[in-house]
């Protein structure tokens, strides 16, 4: 697994798991140190099968993002699956449930609780299905569903455009598509907390003085080397900073500042938020060949 999401030899990741007492997060960090890993993917095993779910509302100026979850892919494509899906976008959206578990207590339009209609879903399709979660926005909101349900996301903007003004979907559809590509972790560089840049820049220094030519520099010119690159982190992780997909010369940031000066307000991207269908959640590997085996002993 170490070897997967590092991209390092099987004997380094090795070394590096023995070193860290078995503890994945720091082996990664380990390997990073050495040069070796070029970044600490995040990414979890992504398995879960259903679907993500992203919808917003130009009249009462809410959008929700959610992800309901089911056993195989297949589900995904059930009608009755996707109009419950639907109908529970829609509850968050008029209900404003605080979690999942207060959703499930509200009530559909059709007078059953969300809970019931779950189960009578179950009942029909015969698999575990469950609400995993959702996020809700009020007021300018861009939502997006990318793949299908594969990925959702939600875009909250401070502007004095109407939320329906074609130019301004537009733009709000072009960023959410970059936030399901490039899955950025922080809006800008104020949103990242210190403690994850500290930590960033240790592992920068670490990286140096495994490099015999940056080794016997003092601290203060590796400092100022790391300064630097701290830049690149920027760039890869803020969506502000990020280079923007579709016109690889500006940054997202420069994209949102260039619309709003042609279209003669201000635009202000307040919060996203991003589901992957699945992301966290491991997948039960199924044996057949065993599974058979078993059955014809």
């Amino acid at each position: 697994e170490l070897r997967k999401q590092t991209d390092c030899g099987m004997m380094e990741c090795k070394k590096a798991l023995t070193e860290a007492d078995g503890n994945f997060e720091k082996a990664i960090e380990i390997l990073r140190e050495r040069g070796l890993a070029t970044a600490a993917k995040k990414a979890s095993r992504v398995a879960a099968e259903g679907m993500v779910y992203a919808d917003y509302c130009p009249k009462c100026k809410v959008g929700v993002v959610i992800e309901v979850n089911a056993e195989t892919d297949f589900v995904a494509k059930n009608d009755k699956f996707v109009d419950f899906v639907k109908e529970a976008t829609k509850v968050v959206m008029l209900q404003n449930p605080a979690d999942v578990e207060a959703l499930m207590a509200c009530k559909t339009e059709a007078g059953e609780t969300v809970d019931e209609a779950l189960k009578n879903l179950i009942l029909v399709i015969k698999e575990n299905i469950k609400v995993r979660r959702f996020a809700r926005y009020e007021g300018k909101v861009v939502s997006y569903v990318h793949a299908g349900g594969k990925i959702g996301v939600l875009v909250n903007f401070d502007t004095a455009l109407d939320a329906d003004n074609a130019e301004f979907v537009q733009m709000g559809k072009n960023i959410a598509m970059q936030i399901a590509a490039m899955n950025p972790a922080y809006l800008d560089e104020a949103s990242v907390p210190a403690e994850v840049l500290e930590k960033e820049k240790e592992i920068l220094i670490a990286q140096m003085k495994e490099d015999p030519k940056m080794a016997n520099k003092p601290e203060a010119v590796l400092g100022k080397i790391v300064d630097g690159k701290i830049g690149k982190y920027y760039k890869e992780n803020c969506l502000i900073d990020q280079q923007f997909v579709m016109d690889g010369e500006i940054t997202v940031g420069k994209y949102v500042e260039n619309t709003a000066k042609a279209l003669g307000s201000d635009i202000k991207i307040v919060s996203f938020v991003r589901f992957e269908k699945g992301e966290g959640i491991e997948k039960r590997v199924d044996d057949f060949a065993a599974e058979v085996a078993g059955m014809v002993k």
